[in-house]
């Protein structure tokens, strides 16, 4: 994968070194409880129990359980975007682009875990109206990153689908959320592999010279 793993935790900024810290490390314990028993499956309780601090601690950086989800998407969002800025940056073509935006997911799943928001998609209306904008916004983003690529793909002719640019790349973030979801239940990654795989070479233009004169890789 291109970029940093979604695995790791931002740096910590100079100044106020121990609170950044210990922020930090409260964010890397919950994020990993979400990811794993979704956000009402976890309290403060566990948190402070894992880093042997007290529940004021964690109410001193995090007022409350919202302010903490809400700063877990932040975190984790921005994450996403840098890798997706590095798959901009650092992948050529477009075919490439969409196995390493594939990774992504994948990376995650090898360490045990779920997309965030995808967890936190299966519990939305039991969160407070700001994770659940949150939530949204990040697929979104996710939806238009996706959309720009395929239009580039479908100009360049290396994939081709029918409808827009933008539906296309829904079809591919529910297809990936879900194969996530469902190989998960059976504890088996290769699950997930196959059903991304095949997400994605269905779009693939393998040989030009097969399309007929009335056939077009692009709109028309």
């Amino acid at each position: 994968m291109v970029g940093r793993s979604m695995m790791e935790g931002p740096l910590v900024a100079r100044g106020r070194e121990v609170d950044d810290d210990t922020a930090s490390r409260i964010l890397d314990v919950a994020e990993r409880l979400v990811q794993v028993r979704g956000f009402n499956a976890f309290s403060y309780a566990d948190v402070a129990a894992e880093l042997e601090i007290s529940k004021a601690a964690l109410h001193y950086h995090f007022a409350g359980k919202a302010e903490l989800g809400l700063a877990l998407i932040t975190r984790y969002s921005k994450r996403f975007a840098e890798a997706l800025a590095a798959l901009d940056v650092g992948v050529d073509d477009v075919p490439a682009t969409l196995d390493s935006y594939v990774d992504l997911y994948l990376d995650v799943m090898r360490h045990g875990r779920m997309c965030l928001c995808g967890m936190l998609a299966a519990e939305y209306h039991s969160l407070p109206a700001s994770m659940r904008d949150a939530v949204v916004a990040f697929f979104d983003r996710n939806e238009a990153w996706l959309a720009t690529v395929l239009e580039r793909g479908r100009r360049e002719g290396t994939v081709r689908f029918d409808g827009t640019p933008r539906e296309e790349a829904r079809s591919i973030l529910a297809g990936l959320e879900g194969a996530m979801l469902v190989a998960r239940t059976y504890g088996d990654l290769a699950r997930f592999e196959a059903a991304a795989s095949k997400l994605i070479r269905e779009l693939l233009v393998k040989d030009l010279s097969s399309l007929g004169p009335s056939e077009s890789v692009g709109p028309t």
